[in-house]
């Protein structure tokens, strides 16, 4: 199996409604998101996917959050905007855009340079993510 990441960063605000501490108020974080895909096979060319092609895909599912309140986004207007959520939530949206037979593996959500949250599949758990 060929497993292949890419990552972009994007700058977002939020608030998690009900957390008892200082994440109840508004703030922001400096957002790494990392999309990692797998494929059993490669193209003619010995690719997998093109990187460039894997990192516009990755731009594209985070590109509505870039300099917003996170809080003020669908879905995340319902539900808190925790980075295990965007975690799932961008897994389901990569999901229904990876052109096959590349499979997406995992979404890792890095609020700091030393904290994440991932959201993760593997060949045996196969289910939709969705948020």
């Amino acid at each position: 199996m060929f497993i292949l990441s890419a990552e972009v960063t994007f700058a977002a605000a939020h608030f998690l409604a009900g957390h008892a501490g200082p994440c109840e108020k508004i703030h922001g974080h400096n957002y790494r998101i990392r999309l990692t895909v797998v494929s059993h096979g490669l193209d003619s060319l010995g690719m997998a996917m093109d990187f460039a092609d894997l990192k516009r895909l990755l731009r594209d599912i985070t590109s509505p959050f870039d300099h917003r309140s996170l809080n003020e986004v669908p879905p995340f207007d319902r539900i808190n905007p925790t980075a295990e959520h965007l975690a799932r939530h961008l897994h389901g949206e990569a999901r229904r855009r990876l052109p096959p037979p590349l499979a997406v593996r995992r979404v890792e959500v890095f609020e700091t340079p030393t904290t994440c949250a991932s959201y993760e599949t593997g060949p045996e758990t196969d289910e939709e993510a969705d948020a």
